[in-house]
């Protein structure tokens, strides 16, 4: 029967999705690395607020899955409860509870017995603020006075300096309005911290904002005969989006217009400048002189791609798509191809259909001859 709904999360993947949140990355590109929607990322995040559950670990004196494969291999031949308990060193009452609570002798399977007992050994321990009521109230009070949490930790020690029970820190009390399961302090009361937001951020996120570029080299340091278009091989480029996370990299040559398509199987940047490098050493090397970007995060590896192609990376000022007019106006065209709210979800070889049919089009700015007869003349 075919499985509705949206896939659940692996073990390994929510581990992976914690791990990037914590390492500072924005929830549309770890969405990219899993393969997943934006919004699964986000709900994810929102059940925690942002912060990431404790891993669970199982306690030391309990049985382990190998003990309990030993246990389902000894009694399929007959082994008594006491020669079971010498053979693993333990008490002969822990192996007959747990044979009698997973199905007898006769039913006890090794992987139902573990499953069972990883669920059951759940014990959610109630915060501080959900135990002590006058606490809850002292802390609302001061957050709906518009107070941080930090300023209310401080007060609280030093109105109570006795008294560890009307104290708290500053982050049980992040921790109780961000995760709302808690049941403590209410979700109005977010209202009242001074950044607003809904999830906790990574101090990493912080320090390094999303539009920053390292060591980008500015579009006004680039060179005179790439604004006049007066010779082929400078390159504008960006990212098509199409919905469910698909999306292709557009490239167009400035001289001829001439347009290339890549298929690409995340926005991240390793897997961008892997494609775009690619395809770009295969080319002529007389059109391998520059690449124009914007100042997207998907960029981020531009070195590695300049060194690989020999190709140098400028940027767009912030906010400044005009500045990539050609690659601007091929994207609106392609939008005929690729409409806005559907996927991108085409191979290489159909991706190469489309550019070819676009490359043989006349264009009014070429005088109508087309971006391929263009580019032909040029190079012979």
């Amino acid at each position: 029967m075919e499985q509705r709904g949206p896939r659940k999360f692996t073990v390994e993947e929510r581990a992976e999705l914690w791990r990037r949140w914590r390492d500072g990355e924005p929830a549309n590109e770890i969405a990219d690395a899993l393969s997943r929607q934006r919004s699964s990322i986000r709900a994810v995040l929102l059940g925690t607020g942002g912060i990431a559950p404790l891993p669970r670990r199982r306690r030391a004196n309990h049985l382990t899955f190998d003990e309990r494969e030993e246990i389902s291999r000894a009694l399929a031949v007959g082994a008594s409860m006491r020669e079971l308990a010498r053979q693993l060193g333990r008490a002969p009452s822990t192996i007959s509870r747990e044979v009698a609570r997973n199905g007898g002798p006769d039913g006890y399977r090794a992987a139902n017995a573990d499953a069972r007992a990883w669920k059951q050994s759940k014990r959610p321990k109630a915060c501080k603020l959900k135990l002590n009521d006058r606490l809850c109230q002292l802390v609302a009070e001061k957050l709906r006075d518009n107070w941080s949490p930090e300023q209310i930790a401080g007060w609280l020690a030093r109105a109570h300096p006795d008294d560890p029970e009307l104290q708290v820190s500053h982050e049980t009390i992040y921790r109780t309005l961000f995760v709302q399961t808690r049941g403590a302090l209410k979700k109005e009361l977010m209202s009242h911290l001074r950044s607003k937001r809904m999830l906790r951020r990574s101090k990493k996120a912080r320090a390094t904002p999303r539009s920053k570029i390292v060591d980008a080299i500015p579009i006004s340091e680039r060179p005179a005969e790439v604004e006049d278009r007066a010779v082929p091989g400078h390159w504008e480029g960006d990212l098509l989006c199409g919905s469910k996370n698909t999306r292709i990299a557009t490239l167009v040559e400035r001289f001829s217009r001439f347009t290339m398509l890549i298929k690409l199987n995340g926005r991240d940047a390793t897997t961008v400048c892997r494609a775009l490098t690619k395809h770009v050493k295969a080319l002529p090397e007389e059109l391998r002189k520059s690449l124009t970007w914007d100042r997207g995060r998907e960029m981020a590896k531009h070195k590695e791609f300049a060194v690989a192609t020999d190709v140098k990376v400028y940027f767009c000022d912030p906010h400044s798509p005009w500045q990539r007019g050609a690659n601007e106006n091929t994207n609106g065209l392609l939008r005929q191809y690729f409409p806005k709210g559907q996927p991108i979800d085409c191979t290489q070889a159909e991706l190469n259909r489309v550019a070819r049919q676009l490359n043989n089009r006349p264009r009014k700015t070429l005088d109508f001859r087309t971006p391929a007869e263009t580019l032909n003349e040029a190079l012979h």
